[in-house]
């Protein structure tokens, strides 16, 4: 099922409940641009309404080199939770690759409760996965936005109350919030599609500290060539010069 037949179907679904965002629809007010902490408010009541007591929003890093969940907020916000470091570290890649193609949301349970085991088992439209952060149980939900933009909307708790029906309507609440989140930031993963491998290793270089000289010195260029992709990657970051070029890179998973 391709995620845009599940957002009709969801939407459908969900417009005949009762719900803190109101109407859930790609012209309503939840899908248009917010601030973080509102998308955190709003992370935190689909939380509360399915008993989790915890959650995180992540994007799917654009990076042609290393599939990577980049973490956008989570439920310890301004903070970083512990989970979340694990969640985008290796933890993820393999849930970066499923939600790249799928929107069937993934569960795990590592935390020794039956319970849990039992309740999502029982989901239909869903697949067990390796834990993304140890000792826990938890649901990711695959989200898409315009621009080829997609995510993932992750809860975790022991206690998670999630019935079939609900199932859905959290899986349209996650989509909306997701693309209202996009939309604060659309231009620079857009523009992360096209900086090319040898651009990304001039600013990697840039990162760990390197000269233009020792750049082309490692990578067997002219420092005018190895200038000359310095400036294209800054240029494609929208970025004012090359040290907010390598931190753009950073926060968007284009580079470690």
């Amino acid at each position: 099922m391709k995620h845009a037949d599940i957002k009709m179907a969801a939407e459908a679904l969900f417009n005949e409940r009762h719900n803190p965002l109101g109407a859930f629809s790609l012209g309503s007010e939840t899908h248009r641009a917010v601030t973080i902490p509102d998308a955190v408010r709003r992370c935190r009541w689909i939380a509360v309404d399915i008993n989790a007591s915890a959650f995180g929003l992540f994007f799917v890093s654009p990076s042609p080199e290393r599939a990577r969940l980049v973490p956008c907020f989570d439920s310890d916000y301004p903070g970083v939770a512990v989970s979340t470091k694990f969640i985008s570290g290796s933890n993820g890649e393999e849930m970066v690759h499923h939600t790249r193609d799928s929107t069937e949301p993934r569960w795990w349970t590592d935390d020794g409760s039956a319970a849990m085991n039992a309740m999502f088992g029982k989901l239909a439209w869903t697949g067990p996965m390796a834990p993304l952060a140890p000792g826990t149980s938890g649901i990711a939900f695959p989200v898409h936005a315009d621009r080829g933009q997609c995510g993932l909307v992750v809860f975790t708790g022991s206690e998670i109350i999630l019935k079939q029906d609900l199932l859905y309507e959290v899986h349209a609440r996650c989509f909306s919030l997701f693309a209202a989140v996009a939309r604060i930031r659309p231009s620079d993963a857009g523009r992360a599609h096209t900086i090319s491998k040898r651009e990304l290793e001039c600013l990697k270089l840039t990162a760990n500290g390197h000269t233009s000289e020792q750049i082309a010195r490692t990578l067997k260029l002219s420092v005018h060539t190895a200038n000359q992709y310095l400036t294209q990657s800054t240029q494609k970051l929208n970025a004012v010069n090359r040290n907010q070029a390598v931190a753009k890179a950073l926060r968007l998973g284009l580079i470690d």
